[in-house]
């Protein structure tokens, strides 16, 4: 499993989950660590004045109140994510459809194999790429914002 962070410039961390490993409080509290020194060296405007927020769906380990209180010790600012929307996390819309496209149909003999053109194809995505993913994140926020009850359907 890859774990991928990203803003409208490109890619700020990544990393495999260990083989066998579950995505827990643990592991995801070191990934965040991970994350908090990859914005300190990669935007470090962004680390300096806090400015930059956090957006990720809400998977029980990502809404635990451990790893909430751990983001707001660390000054991170959460992007809240409706419940049942994973069309909204550019991830789902943008990145692994960009990803199945790109290597489907490819045998590969090991796992390193695969990871070495998961990080291959990550490098190859384009700044305006993920300009423009973050453009349509941004409508589609909007839209949920202005139809607050989309997701629930009208009983007639």
């Amino acid at each position: 499993m890859l774990v991928v962070f990203f803003d409208w410039k490109g890619i700020v961390h990544h990393e495999f989950v260990p083989r066998g490993q579950k995505v827990n409080k643990r592991l995801y509290q070191e990934v965040l660590a991970h994350l908090r020194d990859a914005v300190c060296r990669k935007r470090p405007e962004l680390w300096e004045n806090r400015t930059w927020m956090l957006h990720h769906d809400s998977a029980p380990a990502k809404a635990l109140l451990l790893i909430r209180a751990y983001l707001a010790k660390h000054h991170t600012s959460i992007v809240p994510h409706p419940p049942y929307s994973s069309d909204l996390a550019p991830a789902e819309f943008f990145m692994f459809p960009k990803h199945t496209a790109t290597l489907k149909g490819h045998h590969f003999q090991t796992i390193e194999e695969i990871q070495e053109n998961v990080i291959r194809e990550l490098r190859a995505i384009t700044e305006s790429a993920f300009q423009e993913a973050f453009q349509q994140w941004n409508k589609r926020e909007q839209f949920i914002a202005i139809r607050g009850d989309y997701f629930e359907g009208d009983s007639a």
